[in-house]
């Protein structure tokens, strides 16, 4: 699947070390845009000027312009040059602009940089360091446009974080996520079971989005320790609590002009539900130990493997937080319901991992690719990939045989096969250990739960890191991991 941050890369003028540079400068003042057209102009350099934003944006539709020099005052026009950065950031997100000023005061520093400012520099300017500076950004600029275009050719080779299957169910959820991608602003909410792809579906609905040049920035919910959460996604000031030792930004900053997904956003503590339908609702907050509010414009998107409506009716998630989060919500289908998208798949994964582990492996055999088809797929698309990495690995011929498949996938059967020979745990004639029925009982609970283990912790009724200490333990295979 095509985005819109791979085309801008692909479309993007890249400077070539042949190709000259177009600066722009917009300032009111004209002895200003006579000094800096000459000093700046070169052989390689072409400077054009303008006196205000009208002037400015005639120059940047033509679409060559590869820096901006902007004053901080425009005062034959009347226009803020704060607002005018807001304006060329919101429109043409890949040109650098290095505002300059003769009236330096920290916060208009501060306000700069964080509508997209690339420098903050005083009057009166000093040559030699503008052109450094210069120099730097450009360089920087281009940097960046190469590295996005050798991402998006990457993906176009191996094709393995695209949106693969033409089953009725994918068409139209991939419908569904063009259009909801069309708001800046509108919250979507992916639900679905665990390994379905939704983190996928939440990328290709950044990269479909207005914001697809800002960043993608995620976090499973469940992941961060509770009293660490806060801290993650508002950032905390030095001193705000022990070890605090520097001042850290926090996602929702980092997300800033992008987007943040909230992957597994059931798993939120309450007390943090109500501090993020704050935000949300204004788009402000401050650091953990913090003073002062930061206002953002972020893009968010979460995702969940629960009933969030039986969250909502046994009080363990806020109604009001739900109806925030969920302006558009999707449904991410498990594999058992696009069955006719397994071969793609399996022919996706196989040419991936061969290339990546450097085996010559032609495909799967009829007899694999039928017994495939046919497994239920507890943990979708993710237990697919895991498997066919697998066997990609291990397998010893030029194709996957019926053979090489594990035998709860050839069988057929709901899950992978006993723990404990082939009878009940507690058959007549055998006493299991203690160690055996705690492993077969982890076991069991991962596979109720997904592969969750936040879920399945709090059905055994033990700490999710003695579950992981316990799995580490007994080698007990995990369903998510396929």
């Amino acid at each position: 699947m095509n985005d819109a941050a791979d085309a801008a890369a692909t479309q993007a003028p890249t400077r070539a070390p042949g190709r000259s540079a177009h600066i722009l400068v917009i300032d009111d003042e004209e002895s200003i845009r006579i000094s800096l057209s000459e000093g700046l102009a070169d052989a390689r350099t072409r400077v054009s000027t303008a006196i205000g934003g009208a002037e400015a944006y005639e120059a940047l539709r033509a679409g060559d312009v590869d820096l901006v020099l902007l004053d901080q005052r425009l005062s034959a026009t009347q226009e803020d040059g704060l607002e005018l950065l807001g304006q060329i950031k919101a429109d043409f997100p890949e040109v650098p602009v290095i505002m300059m000023t003769a009236y330096g005061r920290f916060e208009k520093a501060v306000e700069a940089t964080r509508l997209g400012c690339y420098q903050y520099i005083g009057k009166p300017l000093d040559l030699h360091q503008l052109q450094l500076l210069i120099r730097h950004a450009l360089d920087t600029t281009a940097l960046t446009r190469e590295v996005r275009l050798l991402r998006a050719q990457q993906r176009k080779e191996f094709a393995i974080d695209a949106v693969v299957g033409h089953s009725a169910v994918i068409r139209r959820l991939l419908a569904d996520v063009k259009r909801a991608a069309g708001s800046r602003t509108a919250a979507v909410l992916l639900r679905g079971e665990t390994g379905a792809g939704k983190e996928l579906i939440a990328r290709q609905i950044h990269y479909y989005s207005p914001v697809s040049t800002g960043p993608f920035v995620d976090v499973n919910c469940s992941a961060v320790p509770e009293q660490l959460l806060e801290s993650e996604l508002f950032g905390h000031e030095r001193g705000a609590f022990t070890d605090a030792k520097a001042a850290k930004p926090g996602l929702f900053e980092l997300a800033d002009r992008g987007t943040l997904f909230l992957d597994e956003i059931a798993e939120m503590p309450p007390n943090l539900q109500a501090k993020l339908l704050r935000v949300l609702e204004s788009m402000r907050f401050r650091r953990v130990g913090g003073t002062q509010d930061l206002q953002v414009a972020v893009r968010i998107v979460s995702a969940t493997n629960r009933d969030l409506s039986a969250e909502i009716a046994s009080g363990r998630f806020r109604q009001d937080l739900y109806y925030r989060l969920a302006v558009v919500p999707l449904e991410v289908p498990p594999l058992r319901e696009r069955r006719d998208d397994i071969p793609a798949l399996i022919k996706t994964f196989v040419e991936f991992y061969r290339r990546e582990i450097g085996r010559e492996v032609r495909g799967v055999s009829a007899a694999a690719m039928d017994a495939l088809c046919d497994y239920h797929w507890p943990g979708n698309v993710r237990e697919l990939k895991n498997l066919i990495e697998r066997l990609v690995l291990m397998g010893g011929g030029a194709e996957i045989e019926l053979g090489d498949l594990p035998l709860h996938v050839r069988h057929k059967q709901e899950g992978p096969l006993p723990l404990v020979g082939d009878g009940d745990l507690l058959r007549a004639g055998h006493v299991p250990t203690l160690a055996e029925v705690e492993r077969a009982a982890i076991a069991h609970a991962l596979a109720e739960c997904g592969g969750n283990k936040t879920r399945a912790a709090s059905c055994l009724g033990i700490a999710r890191q003695t579950l992981r200490a316990k799995i580490r333990e007994y080698g007990i295979p995990d369903p998510s991991d396929g």
